[in-house]
């Protein structure tokens, strides 16, 4: 028996089980992935934590149980509304971004390194100033320095 007759006979059994291997083992290896990442969520939902419910809603967990997940976990969407979810309902944990840089700070961190802002001249603003900066930025201006033509 050579090997064109083997595999002209056994080929195609042999590559259904190849296949059938291949299957189970890579859906193995995807509960296992899965398993892991459930893990990993149930270890972050923690009352305090920010997360994503699956309607798209935002909120804080107030009460949540990892051992019965049949019970309910209580998400606070607003200051004083909180409401009951089922535990698959929360989506993921939503990471708070690192060192995020706010209006305030870069402002500060600006004039601390005697960088150029336009219409900060070191001293606090008087109330025209600030109204002319405000105007800038917004587009608005007083009636008095009103460049619109009239209708």
């Amino acid at each position: 028996m050579d090997i064109a007759t083997f595999f002209g006979n056994y080929g195609l059994i042999l590559l259904l089980v190849a296949l059938l291997v291949f299957m189970f083992w890579s859906s193995r290896r995807r509960m296992q992935k899965q398993k892991l990442e459930q893990e990993q969520k149930a270890r972050q939902t923690v009352p305090g934590a920010d997360v994503l419910l699956q309607g798209g809603l935002y909120g804080t967990i107030v009460a949540f149980d990892p051992d019965n997940l049949d019970q309910p976990a209580l998400v606070q969407i607003a200051p004083g509304v909180e409401i009951k979810v089922h535990s698959q309902a929360i989506l993921r944990v939503v990471d708070p971004v690192p060192d995020e840089l706010t209006e305030d700070d870069f402002i500060d961190d600006e004039a601390a390194d005697g960088g150029y802002l336009p219409g900060v001249t070191g001293g606090s603003l008087d109330d025209d100033e600030l109204r002319t900066a405000d105007a800038d930025l917004t587009g608005d201006a007083d009636s008095d320095t009103d460049t619109k033509p009239q209708a």
